[in-house]
């Protein structure tokens, strides 16, 4: 086998333990977002050991792809993407959500290696994700700028004004995922606000757009290296809310629902 085609099985056993790691950090916590956690963690593990460009031992590196987490509330499948990645050792996560920790339950770069911007009122990350495009398109630079949203979150009028924006200016380095798990605080997207076509009104923005199945690491693979255009890139990543665990998966409760021991047992055996 190749070394590209080692990488979708790589990506998934990274995945899989994000998956369990980040299901006791809530555990342990009593707090998170787990449902959303799990519909991301796909995508996340294959932009982290597949696609982009970092170097973990400095942060900070000029030429590094940037990565933005919108949907700042997903902080479990952020933090362990981190972790492993070796951002900062494992025994950090143990103090999720603890009084004075560093991984609070909304990402602070001023607080932890790796966060690109702080997020967590929705709706802001493709504007910061567009700011920092703009800039690398003005001098030249060849990182890439990948963000990654809610579908509810882009309920939010200012990811709109940050299409229009992109799209007119042709920003060829900037990708947009969306996590489209259909399920939102409470309700479905489709019944709070409905958002479909999505495509279509992606491309009325002037963006190229790819539609891929989030869980499948070499789709989600393909799709994410493949060669910029002339315009920036939307991909809609149809997911599951709470993927990977029987009882979580397509429950909109488990949006920040939180696991009480016989849940968290049932899931370890499944996240085999």
């Amino acid at each position: 086998m190749t070394l590209q085609n080692d990488k979708p099985a790589l990506i998934a056993q990274k995945a899989l333990w994000m998956r369990r790691r980040a299901f006791k950090m809530v555990f342990d916590a009593q707090l998170g977002h787990p449902g959303g956690d799990f519909s991301a963690i796909d995508i996340i593990a294959t932009l982290y050991f597949g696609v982009m460009n970092y170097d973990a031992k400095t942060p900070n590196m000029p030429g590094r792809d940037r990565f933005i987490m919108s949907k700042g509330h997903a902080t479990g499948a952020l933090y362990t993407a981190l972790c492993a990645a070796g951002y900062f050792p494992e025994d950090w996560l143990d103090t999720y959500m603890k009084p004075r920790s560093m991984l609070n339950g909304h990402p602070n770069r001023n607080y932890l290696p790796g966060v690109e911007t702080n997020t967590g009122p929705l709706g802001h990350g493709l504007p910061v994700g567009l700011g920092i495009a703009i800039a690398g398109q003005m001098t030249g630079a060849d990182f890439r700028t990948f963000v990654l949203t809610g579908d509810g979150e882009i309920q939010e009028g200012s990811h709109w004004e940050a299409a229009m924006t992109a799209g007119n200016r042709g920003l060829r380095n900037l990708t947009w995922i969306v996590d489209r798990n259909r399920l939102q605080q409470g309700a479905g997207t489709e019944e709070t606000n409905g958002l479909d076509p999505l495509d279509k009104k992606f491309e009325a923005f002037n963006w190229d757009v790819a539609m891929v199945d989030g869980h499948d690491p070499a789709a989600l693979l393909e799709v994410l290296s493949a060669p910029a255009g002339d315009r920036p890139r939307a991909i809609i990543a149809n997911t599951t809310k709470g993927k990977g665990v029987s009882f979580m998966e397509n429950k909109a409760s488990w949006h920040h629902g939180v696991p009480n021991a016989e849940q968290f047992d049932l899931a370890m055996k499944e996240l085999v």
